[in-house]
């Protein structure tokens, strides 16, 4: 009896793990470039507790644990319409002008998600701004749901991408 109740445990352990491995790694990067010096650009984008200072979906940010632009900081996003994101800074670096975070919980149809965002000089007077993430979509099982699929997943950060480099251009130009 015990055999079998093992057994049994491992097999539906060895399932809920193939099931996870069939969610594919997808990766979104997005850019833009601005006609402004890069500390300028940077100076609107480094501030971690403040997404909403340029990413019009934001309309609030708060840091819940840790201290502002320090890794380990944790900050809840409040949507526009209302949903929460929380995500945590990894990596941060004023010198090389970037950050790393990771989502810990939320309302995008992703899990394992992590991003980067860095500030380039193209010249004194322009910079390009890329956003980059690597993430896998919410749903892990072999046949996920149509909201949590491959293709929302890398449609929704595409969008989120979008929306904020294309206003950062606008209100940094």
């Amino acid at each position: 009896m015990k055999l079998s109740l093992v057994v049994s445990s491992l097999i539906l352990g060895m399932s809920f793990n193939t099931f996870a491995a069939d969610a594919k790694k997808l990766t979104v990067t997005e850019s833009v470039t601005i006609n402004a010096p890069a500390a300028k650009v940077w100076e609107k984008v480094h501030n971690f507790n403040d997404l909403g200072a340029w990413h019009p979906a934001v309309a609030k940010t708060e840091i819940t644990s840790g201290a502002n632009n320090k890794k380990g900081a944790v900050r809840q996003l409040t949507l526009q319409d209302g949903g929460k994101i929380n995500e945590k800074l990894l990596a941060f670096s004023d010198k090389h002008m970037t950050f790393k975070y990771a989502i810990i919980d939320g309302v995008l149809p992703v899990s394992n998600y992590v991003s980067s965002v860095i500030v380039k000089a193209d010249g004194a007077d322009k910079s390009i701004v890329v956003w980059r993430g690597d993430f896998k979509r919410k749903d892990l099982n072999t046949n996920p749901a149509k909201d949590q699929d491959d293709e929302t997943a890398t449609k929704t950060i595409t969008g989120v991408y979008r929306g904020g480099l294309d206003n950062l251009k606008k209100i940094s130009e």
